[in-house]
């Protein structure tokens, strides 16, 4: 037997549609959009496979241009490394281009549990969410890495030494900057999200500023490559930034909170 669904408080947005599922539904739901989403991959998958080649000399670009010019080359230590390497760019190039079907097969998942005000809003913010998860890879891409693998390999300038960089190596760092970026820029519309639908507001944000600042620097350190102080302030700053921006919008798009005060004395 199942409990009747709570009564809404007064003036609240009624659920467009009130559809009770049970954890069973909910789980052969999700086995759905999953099976969508990866489905979603693999068409990404066969759209960029035949230029997987190109894809990755396009990649590997900022790396090659910071290396001295008669050493522009990249090595591999097994016949099957570069099978691998192409395997993994179409992999991750068929997420990239998959990514706006993923994030429509997710709001299909939680749409039903979300009011009209929500609903109003998530198809915008999926939008600038694929947008600026672009927008962060690019912003790697052009303005990052340009500066950041020449500043790396300043560091051994010894002339004793000699790079010998690996496909899959130079690879994944490459991918690991690209989609650290992506990710840090989704962290005002992930802020703003919840604090439209109250699971955090500004006031919450800001008085965690100063653990949210170690937090950021602390996954900074784990998200970026390499161990050294460019990269990673490079990855802390925006992050730190775009948490300060999410605190802003919180404080126009979030529900407004119920002073504490008031529910403290209310309580007793």
């Amino acid at each position: 037997m199942t409990s009747p669904a709570p009564e809404l408080p007064a003036g609240s947005a009624e659920p467009e549609n009130e559809v009770k599922l049970s954890f069973i539904d909910h789980l052969r739901d999700l086995r759905k959009r999953l099976t969508h989403a990866l489905l979603g991959v693999v068409v990404g998958m066969a759209l960029v496979g035949g230029f997987v080649e190109r894809i990755f000399h396009w990649l590997m670009e900022p790396v090659l241009v910071s290396l001295p010019e008669s050493a522009r080359a990249l090595h591999y230590t097994s016949y099957v490394e570069p099978l691998m390497v192409y395997l993994k760019v179409a992999l991750y190039g068929g997420i990239f281009a998959a990514a706006p079907w993923v994030l429509w097969q997710l709001w299909l998942f939680v749409a039903p549990g979300l009011y009209k005000r929500e609903k109003r809003v998530v198809v915008p913010f999926l939008v600038f969410g694929t947008l600026l998860f672009y927008g962060g890879a690019a912003f790697c891409y052009y303005g990052i890495m340009p500066a950041a693998f020449p500043a790396m390999a300043s560091i051994a300038s010894d002339s004793s030494l000699a790079p010998v960089l690996t496909m899959s190596a130079q690879l994944s760092l490459v991918l690991a900057m690209l989609l650290g970026f992506g990710v840090v820029f989704e962290v005002p519309v992930v802020i703003a999200f919840l604090s439209m639908v109250g699971l955090v507001n500004a006031r919450m944000l800001a008085r965690y500023r100063r653990y949210a600042i170690i937090l950021n620097v602390v996954a900074a350190a784990i998200i970026t490559p390499t161990g050294d102080p460019l990269n990673l302030a490079l990855m802390a700053v925006p992050m730190i930034l775009f948490y300060e921006i999410g605190i802003v919008l919180a404080r126009i798009l979030g529900k407004p909170a119920a002073p504490e005060r008031d529910a403290a004395g209310a309580g007793g």
